[in-house]
């Protein structure tokens, strides 16, 4: 059945209540456009606590038109291993969360992030309009993400009837950096919903993703010998030797399992030409298709770190591990995906879906069970770089996406006991 035959066929199950909302949602497009551009002048790099605080408080202002008081939640530290071994704490700043009928049958989490990967001193900072997209540093990933998500859910609000649908939503400063500090946050709002909608960007041709590796950072921090390379070059012991052969051990390790990757990032360490250096620190990354070969990986990658360990005069000592479970292509999803190419044909859309090397909060929803879309927010691409862009189209679209997935599950179209018990 193609999309138009499904709309005409379908549009009717949410009621003719629904059109008054479309329309108005329609013609807020502009006004979601411009709050994401406002949003993207206000710099929030991972690491940049004053903006951070800064596009919290913008954040809070803008949340409370839902029907609940938001809260900041302040996050714990997390732990970071610096070039020359130490582990050191690295704050976070604070997430939003509010909650709205939390006593509510059915529940549905709605998470988004408000960092970028963009600190103060990158030259990309200021937005602007380029024919029919918006150009800007968290434009599309994720503070349009953002704005879309709030336009839906004002919508639903509006919609007649009393509500048995209530919702969470979860807006984290960390999530650019692995969502270190909000992943007790997320993996907590998982176990309690049905359902999850998260707004990362869609792809630039309006793809969505249906399934993601899971992903690992690890740290070897290695301690050797530092001596004096003429006078006693073999009393020292070369951490930086070290470190490159685990570099090595685990880049034989691609090609090993289907599917897994061993991106080795960065060597820290060395100095002077005429010491042997002492310490180093080699980082690397790890993705993974599933659990099964998640635990494989983490096995050899700890097979690699007591064999450098057991080197000679060498101490290696590893941290890290998964922060992204893999988010597998399971029943769940299966079902989240028709729900919403549903929805999509319904406004006319030929939805498609696509797997993702990458990874983000949905994975960490999936992870505490709670089935997901994760890239409600609008269609845009160059993310990461100074070519970011959102399709400024898509931001209607895809609020009115989004207010259908709400609106159905409130409305019986979707069932979501055949979803999540």
């Amino acid at each position: 059945m193609s999309a138009d035959t499904l709309a005409t066929a379908s549009r009717s199950a949410w009621g003719a209540d629904i059109e008054p909302l479309l329309e108005r949602l329609d013609g807020d497009g502009e006004s979601l456009v411009a709050r994401a551009e406002s949003w993207s002048a206000i710099n929030s790099g991972s690491f940049e606590l004053p903006g951070l605080a800064a596009m919290r408080a913008t954040l809070l202002d803008t949340v409370s038109e839902l029907p609940a008081a938001p809260e900041a939640i302040d996050l714990q530290p997390s732990q970071r291993v610096r070039p020359d071994g130490e582990v050191i704490d690295v704050q976070h700043g604070a997430s939003i969360r509010v909650r709205v009928r939390p006593d509510a049958p059915i529940q549905v989490a709605l998470t988004g992030h408000y960092d970028t990967v963009f600190p103060a001193s990158h030259p990309f900072q200021a937005p602007w309009r380029e024919g029919e997209v918006l150009r800007g540093p968290g434009v599309a990933d994720m503070k349009g993400g953002i704005a879309v998500m709030l336009a839906a859910l004002k919508a639903y609000e509006q919609l007649p009837g009393e509500k048995r649908v209530g919702y969470e939503v979860l807006l984290s400063p960390d999530e650019e950096i692995g969502s270190m500090g909000s992943a007790p946050l997320l993996a907590a709002l998982g176990k309690r919903a049905h359902l999850g909608m998260t707004y990362e960007p869609a792809m630039a041709d309006g793809a969505l993703v249906d399934q993601r590796k899971g992903s690992a950072n690890f740290h070897l921090a290695v301690r050797g010998r530092a001596a004096h390379v003429g006078r006693a070059f073999n009393d020292g012991r070369s951490a930086v030797i070290a470190a490159a052969e685990a570099a090595l051990a685990l880049n034989k390790l691609n090609g090993q399992r289907d599917g897994v990757t061993f991106n080795v990032g960065a060597i820290d360490g060395g100095g002077a030409v005429n010491v042997v250096p002492e310490r180093a620190v080699l980082r690397f990354n790890i993705r993974v298709p599933d659990a099964e070969s998640a635990a494989w990986a983490e096995a050899e990658v700890r097979r690699i770190a007591r064999e450098a360990d057991a080197s000679d005069g060498i101490d290696a000592h590893l941290h890290g591990g998964f922060t992204r479970p893999p988010k597998p292509l399971n029943d769940q999803q299966r079902t989240m995906v028709s729900w919403t190419r549903h929805a999509g044909a319904v406004l006319g859309l030929d939805l498609q879906f696509r797997p993702s090397g990458g990874v983000c909060e949905g994975n960490n929803l999936a992870a505490a069970g709670c089935p997901n879309i994760d890239t409600l927010g609008p269609c845009g691409g160059g993310l990461h770089s100074d070519e970011e862009f959102a399709v400024i189209s898509s931001f209607a679209e895809r609020a009115k996406l989004s207010f259908l997935l709400l609106a159905g599950v409130e409305r019986g179209v979707f069932d979501v006991r055949s979803l999540r018990p």
